[in-house]
């Protein structure tokens, strides 16, 4: 139950900060690019890394604070930090072809998942 709580208090915390960071770039750069959504997705990409080798590999922090810093926060912050580890392991593993699979059905597969949505949302 534990690791829920902290799931969740990371979430909330990780969604304002996209939140901020988001409308905080779109106010200098503007609104004609993703420019929020692209700062949040590298800037978490980034995190995700370095915190999942420092948590993982050199502190003693437990895995309270793992599920509260990379799954709530960097999971409600950006998911795309997630799909960035996960490629970059299978990389590093060696599983080339997995990885680059990965990259292909989960960009094409997500684009095409939000068209058909928002032709749903249309429709409806």
């Amino acid at each position: 139950m534990l690791n829920i709580l902290n799931i969740a208090l990371g979430g909330a915390l990780g969604a304002v900060m996209r939140y901020l960071v988001s409308t905080g770039v779109h106010s200098i750069l503007g609104r004609g690019f993703p420019y929020g959504t692209l700062t949040v997705n590298v800037m978490g990409s980034f995190a995700m890394g370095f915190l999942f080798v420092y948590l993982m590999e050199r502190s003693s922090l437990g895995p309270e604070w793992r599920a509260l810093i990379l799954i709530g926060f960097l999971g409600a912050f950006t998911t795309f930090s997630t799909f960035s580890i996960e490629t970059l392991n299978l990389l590093q593993s060696g599983a080339i072809v997995r990885a680059l699979a990965n990259i292909l059905i989960s960009v094409i597969t997500c684009i095409l998942a939000t068209w058909l949505g928002v032709i749903l949302g249309r429709q409806l």
